[in-house]
């Protein structure tokens, strides 16, 4: 069994017991996301922001799920979100390799301009 297909099956087995259990869903959707399964991953990241409405990491990894398959749209709303949630590593967003879909998007150069500013 490979590294990743043991680490899910490992985290997958957690959640059997306690599905609510945030670190274990944190590592599955990094696994499955690695792996890329990127459905599955979006799966847990959904869960994820339900669990911890008020989180920015969480937001910001939806946005990049959602990115990865192939909704930028909604991607750009939570990445939004986890601006406003307190996310603030800038540069990382222009170079997230997961965010590419949104930053091709023209709205996404309005709020780049906005995140320049606060930089600035």
């Amino acid at each position: 069994m490979k590294r990743k297909d043991f680490e899910i099956f490992f985290y997958e087995n957690i959640l059997k017991e306690r599905p609510e259990f945030v670190g274990a869903l944190i590592s599955l959707g990094d696994a499955y996301t690695r792996r890329g399964l990127y459905q599955e991953g979006l799966a847990v990241d959904r869960k994820l922001a339900d669990l911890r409405p008020d989180d920015p990491i969480i937001h910001y990894n939806l946005a990049c799920s959602l990115s990865l398959v192939g909704n930028p749209q909604e991607a750009l709303r939570e990445l939004k979100k986890a601006i406003l949630l307190g996310y603030d590593d800038f540069s990382y967003i222009m170079e997230d390799a997961d965010l590419k879909n949104v930053r091709d998007l023209p709205e996404f150069k309005t709020l780049h301009l906005k995140l320049k500013k606060i930089e600035d």
